[in-house]
């Protein structure tokens, strides 16, 4: 089992900037792929970045250049750094791992922070 703890979502005005925290506990054979998604109110959830086990990234175009996603091996944490942050940057984020395990493969979730930016 992995368990996934987001933290520092919050209020922000237009052009402020976040940084999101993934802190992740438990044990997988391996990590496939790690990343942001968010969800708007009325919204699917979307992809916002990813970062695979070669550390390559991928961004949502609509964050290209102002969203940053990293990792820190040592401390088990994934983040998200949000500048110039935009009204539509609005909604909840959910982290997640797709995880090889000893016996399946399984992608495990945060529990979601809230990411408000007012105008």
């Amino acid at each position: 089992q992995v368990q996934l703890v987001e933290s520092g979502g919050g209020l922000v005005q237009a052009g402020g900037s976040l940084r999101l925290s993934c802190a992740a506990s438990g044990s997988a054979v391996s990590i496939i792929s790690m990343g942001w998604y968010r969800q708007a109110p009325g919204n699917q959830r979307e992809l916002v970045a990813i970062i695979n086990s070669g550390g390559n990234t991928n961004y949502a175009d609509s964050v290209k250049g102002r969203f940053t996603i990293s990792r820190d091996n040592a401390k088990n944490t994934m983040y998200l750094q949000m500048n110039s942050l935009k009204p539509e940057d609005t909604a909840v984020y959910y982290c997640y791992q797709d995880c090889l395990m000893v016996a399946d493969r399984r992608t495990y979730w945060g529990q979601g922070t809230q990411v408000t930016v007012s105008s």
